[in-house]
């Protein structure tokens, strides 16, 4: 077999491979023989098929099969020969497929980068540093408390965190709109949840009254309406006073604490925050890991790579938008960036993996697969069935090396430590 490479641009690579005629032929005529073993053709007993009669029969097929498979088997052996690693497939173009010459055929296809890591131990983390305070803790159970309001109809003029339901229909230029319509519409004043200046218009109503409320559209609104003055006509059928639950066993009790009352609830509440604490602190560090590792190692990327990661976004925000069809995807612009990012992340993460000679830790993997299981009532059967599916496996060891990675960076890292809070950390990025 002959083979010659010509590097057609930084990971492009146009191989030309001549398998001999032999190699092909033999091939073809083992594939008859074997068929002659078991061909039906009418006229033959079963296994006793003359292989002159499955060529006449069957030659022309077996021979365009024998092609594709010595082509993608021969491939596979040239680029061992020529110590290439492909980043995906080739594009195969025959040159000669006749038969009794040697098989001549171009294959074009991208190359995974050459990488030399750099800057690991000039890497230079910032890891903010906080506690879950009692005060943390108090804001917290009000939060509890503000998702549990109850409410009673009152008779007074509606203030901020009343809740009004009224009627409302909008115009604009005296023609009604879509969407600017609805009955028995709750509104909780100052929620934020309606635009502002109609929010306003309702504080100081009450139930019966009938008002007009003109507004402005926000620049940044919905195309149709952006920047439109409207005028909203509104009937008020009620106004009720909100009330939020007291602190005491039965509050426990609706976030699933039975006994031990509001001081197990506390505990319960600050050991989350704890934990939410630290998966956001860990995330911080993370960033500025892989931010680091990317800005010190510039690579080339197959273009091939970036495009099934292109594939792979569209499809999966598809998904999460409902689409019903092809048409719904949406255009592969938006997420070039994305994915850029993630194929140069998994290049570089794969060759730290390679050249530190980093396993995945299976106890690892068996810890994250009991703290799902224990969401579940019946955590055994939950446990087994995430060890045994292979793909959950595959995904969550996935998972565990990239965290073992980002740990064995952190730790050759410049890290300094840096005072925070549990909200700033928490709200960092909102």
């Amino acid at each position: 077999m002959q083979v010659s490479v010509e590097s057609t641009g930084a990971l492009e690579r146009r191989m030309e491979v001549q398998v001999p005629a032999e190699r092909v032929e033999k091939a073809v005529d083992e594939r008859l023989q074997r068929m002659s073993r078991t061909v039906r053709l009418k006229g033959f007993r079963p296994g006793k098929v003359p292989v002159k009669v499955v060529r006449q029969q069957f030659g022309q097929q077996v021979r365009q099969e024998v092609l594709g498979d010595v082509m993608q088997t021969t491939f596979n052996e040239a680029v061992v020969q020529e110590k290439l690693t492909p980043a995906a497939g080739p594009r195969i173009e025959p040159i000669n497929l006749e038969q009794g010459g040697d098989l001549k055929y171009r294959a074009i296809f991208e190359v995974l980068p050459q990488i030399e890591l750099k800057g690991i131990e000039s890497l230079k983390v910032e890891r903010p540093s906080a506690q879950v305070s009692e005060a943390d803790v108090d804001a917290m159970i009000e939060n509890l408390r503000e998702q549990r309001p109850t409410y009673s109809v009152v008779e007074r003029e509606a203030g901020d965190k009343d809740r009004v339901t009224i009627d409302f229909e909008g115009t604009i230029d005296g023609q009604p709109f879509d969407g600017g319509k609805a009955e028995d519409y709750p509104i909780d004043i100052g929620a934020g949840r309606m635009l502002a200046d109609f929010e306003a218009g309702l504080r100081g109503v009450k139930a019966g009254d009938k008002k007009d409320i003109e507004l402005t559209f926000p620049e940044n609104y919905q195309a149709n309406l952006a920047g439109k003055q409207a005028k909203f006509a509104v009937h008020v059928k009620q106004v009720e006073e909100r009330k939020l639950p007291e602190l005491d066993d039965e509050f426990a009790r609706l976030y699933g604490v039975e006994e031990g009352g509001i001081e197990r609830l506390r505990a319960e509440v600050k050991e989350n925050m704890e934990r939410e604490l630290g998966e956001a602190i860990k995330a911080r560090v993370k960033k500025q890991i892989l931010d680091g590792l990317l800005e010190a190692n510039p690579i080339d990327l197959p273009k091939a790579m970036v495009d099934a990661q292109v594939r792979e976004l569209q499809i999966d925000a598809a998904r999460r938008m409902g689409a019903r069809d092809a048409s719904q995807i949406p255009p592969p612009e938006g997420f070039q960036d994305t994915a850029r990012r993630r194929v140069a992340l998994s290049l570089l993460i794969g060759e730290i993996i390679r050249t530190a000679n980093i396993q995945v830790d299976q106890a690892q993997v068996q810890a994250r697969f009991e703290d799902l299981a224990a969401q579940y009532p019946d955590q055994g059967q939950a446990l087994q069935q995430y060890r045994s599916n292979p793909q959950f496996r595959r995904q969550m060891e996935a998972a565990v090396l990239e965290d073992q990675v980002i740990d064995w960076l952190t730790q050759r890292a410049q890290v300094t430590d840096q005072p925070s809070t549990f909200k700033e950390i928490m709200n960092f990025g909102a």
